[in-house]
């Protein structure tokens, strides 16, 4: 069956390119053997509309052109379909690929693939294979996040959205309307910067915390788009990256990984626990409540003051 299809979609963009006038589908049914066999003209027609758009979707140019007699036809013109060669070398042909690979666990990974194949038929040389140029690397970025997609098209269309997000420190989710900028992976978890309209300022949220559906605006954006858009940085002076003090905590023995890369300096306790000294800055209370009962903060009071605060509110929701 895959190859009768690929076969049939063959015959059509054959047909599509070679002609020099737009063909109907009375036409282009009479010349395919594959339509000829076609049981009924519905049958012809959905199978027709689903080969037009798989042509399309692999990135054929396809003309629909009226003549004066009102009937609809149909080609691909050449000029349109043609691009200049493409001179990659190898280091770029290698970041492509390692581009594509960092996409394998997404919903994107069909399109990196066919951007590939795209460009082996523009001419990207048979010699260079951007997959294993550097095949010792094996970048990853899961996106398990259901609202993942339609922000990343939301952001892309500039179109506004509306979405139920969980703080940390709260114990319900709260409506949230939002104009999208970019999406950012750090440190494994997925970010949206946009402009939260009922704040009326920038705020980054983390994909994680969004609850229920997205669901879309249709009216545009009524606040600027920065020229760039440093979600990764807003998130790091959140998380205490930019940190100028120390905080002291207990950490479980075998836990936390992420705080010891962090830690200025590590002693052992015994019974199964550490103390470690940390940057502390803005956010890392929120941060410390992720680790729940690995983490207990020693100083300063504040911090831990706040972290107490943030578990009991999850414990309330």
């Amino acid at each position: 069956m895959a190859i009768a299809k690929a076969e049939r979609l063959m015959n059509l963009a054959l047909c599509l390119l070679g002609t020099r006038r737009p063909l109907s589908k009375r036409e282009l049914r009479e010349s395919i053997e594959a339509y000829l066999e076609a049981g009924s003209d519905d049958s012809f027609n959905r199978m027709f509309e689903r080969d037009k758009d798989d042509l399309r979707e692999l990135g054929l140019v396809i003309a629909t052109v009226e003549n004066i007699e009102g009937e609809v036809g149909y080609l691909a013109r050449r000029d349109s379909n043609r691009l200049p060669p493409i001179t990659l070398d190898a280091e770029e042909a290698a970041a492509l690929g390692l581009a594509a690979k960092v996409w394998q666990q997404a919903r994107l990974a069909g399109a990196a693939s066919g951007a590939l194949q795209k460009l082996r038929a523009a001419g990207l040389p048979e010699d260079v294979d951007p997959y294993e140029a550097h095949g010792a690397l094996e970048p990853r970025i899961p996106v398990h996040e259901a609202a993942f997609e339609p922000l990343m098209l939301a952001c892309r269309d500039r179109r506004p959205v509306l979405f139920d997000y969980r703080k940390a420190s709260a114990a319900r989710p709260e409506p949230r309307h939002v104009e999208p900028w970019a999406l950012e992976c750090w440190r494994g978890h997925w970010y949206l910067a946009g402009f939260d309209r009922d704040r009326g300022a920038e705020r980054v949220f983390r994909l994680s915390r969004i609850t229920g559906r997205v669901r879309s605006r249709g009216t545009g954006f009524t606040a600027p788009v920065p020229d760039v858009v440093t979600v990764r940085e807003t998130v790091a002076s959140w998380a205490g990256e930019t940190a100028d003090r120390s905080a002291l905590i207990r950490l479980r023995s075998g836990a936390g990984y992420p705080l010891r890369a962090k830690a200025t300096r590590v002693r052992e306790l015994g019974d199964g626990w550490d103390e470690l000294e940390i940057p502390y800055g803005h956010g890392l209370d929120a941060w410390l409540v992720e680790f729940g009962p690995d983490v207990v903060v020693l100083e300063p009071a504040e911090l831990r003051a706040d972290v107490v605060d943030r578990l009991r509110a999850v414990a309330k929701g």
